[in-house]
């Protein structure tokens, strides 16, 4: 099993430059993160800056957002009509940004009160951008108590929309802790086969692993792929990884 930091959410005590160099004197080899900048085409400098702290901390970008306007309680562009050029600019950017670093999965979050017609267009130019690297979109299901006015509150709501937009590399972000809120198979969702990355954090709280009540290590057992660790944690601290690897 392979976890990931999601620097976003964790190190949060620190600069957002400072959070790669932290995750990997933590022990881990990768990081993903939510957009980055505070717009959705940020200057040269900027990017250069965001991809050489992830260089020089020596770790992998295992994933990266889409512009998705979380810092103003936003959940992503994708659905929203008066969005749709923001969206459209950014997808050069953080496509670009991908492809310097190796990250093959770009998370495309639907948006507060998300439209088909714009979500299923801007997925599908998403998707065949981020072909030319060789990566796939990721389309999330949250929760609704969170996120009252974001649509997609389900792994069907979400494979759903994956399979209206028809291209072959856009897949499921499987958020254990979004979909346990919302009382869905946390097995049959990791078995899915449209699943292409998954996010823990523990229910309730979205605190660490082992704060809650989800048996993580137990559903985890034999998945291969990178998990990312998207919870709350003021100090991280990673005693609970003995856990899955006795």
């Amino acid at each position: 099993m392979r976890f990931d930091v999601n620097c976003s959410i964790l190190f949060t005590q620190l600069p957002l430059l400072e959070r790669p160099a932290a995750a990997k004197a933590a022990g881990f080899d990768a990081v993903e993160f939510w957009w980055p900048f505070d717009t959705a085409v940020p200057g040269d400098k900027e990017v250069d800056a965001f991809v050489g702290a992830i260089t020089d901390a020596g770790v992998r970008l295992v994933g990266l957002n889409f512009v998705d306007d979380i810092p103003e309680g936003g959940r992503g562009l994708v659905g929203r009509p008066g969005d749709v050029r923001r969206f459209r600019d950014n997808l050069d950017v953080a496509v670009g940004i991908a492809g310097r670093l190796g990250c093959r999965a770009l998370n495309a979050l639907y948006g507060n009160n998300g439209e088909p017609e714009p979500a299923l267009e801007n997925l599908a130019l998403a998707a065949r951008k981020a072909a030319t690297i060789d990566a796939v979109v990721l389309v999330e299901a949250l929760n609704v108590y969170e996120s009252p006015s974001y649509p997609l509150v389900s792994v069907k709501a979400a494979t759903d929309v994956i399979e209206a937009v028809g291209e072959p590399n856009v897949r499921f972000l499987c958020d254990l802790y979004h979909l346990a809120r919302m009382g869905e198979d946390l097995a049959a969702a990791l078995a899915h086969p449209l699943t292409g990355h998954v996010q823990i954090a523990d229910n309730p709280g979205r605190g660490r692993p082992g704060t809650g009540s989800l048996p993580l290590a137990e559903l985890l057992d034999g998945y291969d792929g990178w998990v990312g660790l998207e919870y709350k944690d003021p100090a991280p601290e990673f005693d609970w990884i003995k856990e899955f690897v006795t």
